[in-house]
């Protein structure tokens, strides 16, 4: 195989792009999380009430990290954690009216982001990218459940 550097590229992306995403939350006047934190939140935003383990599939978060992470906005009154109704073992994450309230402003920041993101990128070149991704994402998944 050729020597790639698509890993690397990915590995840098993630984070220039995770410093520039804060600081579009800052100029927006969102101090209340951080980008990790936000990305959690946005997948609650689409679908609220996720068992922990569901969301850490969705946002792609290690539950350890996920955990610790839920603990901190659990404190700040983002989330609360339920059991569910019908196995009391397992918790599910739900968001409060704090949260939702954000929902809006964040929206925002992220179709900032998204263009930013996409500069220059017509729309075959975003599916074909988007599609590429997913394929990675896909063989990176099914390596990690090995």
């Amino acid at each position: 195989m050729r020597e790639t550097r698509g890993g690397f590229l990915i590995s840098q992306i993630k984070q220039i792009q995770g410093r520039v995403f804060d600081s579009l939350l800052q100029k927006a006047g969102i101090e209340e999380f951080n980008g990790a934190q936000g990305r959690i939140l946005y997948v609650l935003w689409q679908e609220d009430n996720l068992p922990i383990i569901e969301l850490s599939k969705k946002t792609g978060l290690a539950k350890t990290t996920l955990t610790s992470m839920l603990d901190r906005m659990e404190e700040r009154e983002f989330l609360k954690r339920v059991p569910d109704s019908h196995d009391r073992r397992q918790l599910r994450i739900v968001l409060t009216a704090k949260a939702k309230a954000l929902n809006d402003s964040y929206n925002e920041v992220s179709d900032e982001m998204s263009r930013i993101f996409y500069e220059g990128f017509s729309d075959e070149e975003i599916e074909g990218f988007e599609k590429h991704l997913d394929k990675i994402l896909k063989n990176l998944t099914k390596q990690e459940s090995k």
